[in-house]
């Protein structure tokens, strides 16, 4: 994301520097869950260095809370301004990961984790936002948050989505077979409710007994995917740890379905992927997923949580080659208005108001 948004500015006349965890080295050194403070520390001390280096800075949250802290007792003349970028909303993510842990199905939410997400990553969030000068965030609900929670001035926090690159709009063959190849693509963590497409592919493969599953990106394992499936579906499920960026949009156009059933996202970059290359989608109506999906539009909205709307919404869209090939393409077209060129248009116009404002 952050290297397509950096593309798509030069490409509009800009000279942009991307600073990753490696390009502040004191970041590295100590111990491992203060890095992201250490991080945003580093961020302010080497902007401080040549306070006249940059028209404007581009921070994500929640490291942007040191330099936002400082540019705000220093005055306002003292740096570039600061935009803070903001993929989804914290909040969200604690509301619903604690829903989780009541059910079991959280691996790190308990009372600790918790108390320590409240004490130290909500605060560095809290210090972002407060903070920042402008602010893009990738979907409405977190930037409607951003601005009643914190009480930031409306016209200060825009929406800017994610987007998708070209390569990913390829044409789609809609065959007349049963569509029975379904795909998850994303980290195989509790938060992407993968509990829940567990469940709803053990009453998928009642119905359709040639549905198979792959799992790619998984970035665990294959057998600890797989431990989270019953054991009479294992086999029909095939698991991928990695794929190659390069690879990707084969392995989207090798599948029928694309299943997304995330309980808490930003603006994932894989239903976007997905939808480019026309492929059908189901998936929760939350956060940023229902930013780009209209339920019998684009794409399928079931709600999160749920294996059993999960799995008819994949049964739909398997047993009806008019619907996979109606909102497939819709999907397509609506993806049109997502392209990184477009989405850089969007993030120099908060820029401009961010530089307008010093």
């Amino acid at each position: 994301m952050v290297l397509n948004h950096a593309a798509g500015l030069v490409k509009r006349g800009h000279t942009v520097d991307c600073w990753f965890l490696e390009d502040v080295p004191e970041s590295a050194t100590g111990r491992k869950r203060f890095e992201a403070l250490r991080f945003a520390r580093g961020v302010s001390r080497r902007i401080r260095q040549e306070p006249r280096k940059y028209d404007v800075v581009n921070i994500h949250a929640p490291w942007g809370c040191a330099y936002g802290a400082w540019r705000r007792r220093s005055g306002a003349k003292s740096g570039p301004p600061y935009v803070l970028t903001m993929q989804g909303s914290e909040e969200r993510y604690v509301e619903a990961m604690r829903a989780e842990h009541c059910k079991g199905r959280a691996w790190n939410f308990n009372w600790k984790n918790r108390l320590w997400h409240r004490a130290y990553h909500q605060r560095m969030y809290d210090r972002s936002i407060k903070t920042a000068d402008y602010g893009a965030v990738a979907n409405r609900e977190a930037w409607i948050c951003a601005e009643l929670k914190y009480k930031r001035e409306p016209g200060l926090f825009w929406y800017v989505p994610n987007g998708v690159e070209e390569r990913f709009f390829i044409a789609r063959e809609f065959s007349e077979k049963a569509a029975c190849e379904l795909l998850f693509v994303g980290t195989w963590l509790d938060r992407k409710g993968v509990y829940y497409l567990a469940d709803a592919f053990s009453l998928v493969a009642k119905q359709i007994p040639n549905a198979r599953l792959t799992v790619a990106g998984s970035s665990v394992p294959a057998d600890d995917v797989k431990k989270t499936f019953a054991a009479e579906v294992r086999e029909r499920v095939r698991v991928i740890p990695f794929v190659k960026r390069e690879e990707i949009a084969a392995v989207y156009a090798e599948h029928d379905v694309f299943v997304f059933p995330s309980l808490v996202e930003g603006m994932p970059l894989t239903l976007l992927e997905a939808m480019a290359t026309g492929m059908p989608v189901v998936t929760t109506n939350t956060c940023g997923m229902a930013d780009v999906v209209e339920d019998g539009v684009n794409g399928l909205l079931v709600p999160a949580a749920d294996a059993e709307k999960l799995a008819r919404g994949i049964e739909r869209l398997c047993a009806s080659i008019d619907l996979r090939k109606r909102l497939g393409l819709a999907g397509q077209e609506t993806m049109r208005r997502y392209t990184w060129e477009r989405i850089a248009e969007k993030m120099e116009a908060v820029f401009v108001l961010a530089m307008g404002s010093k």
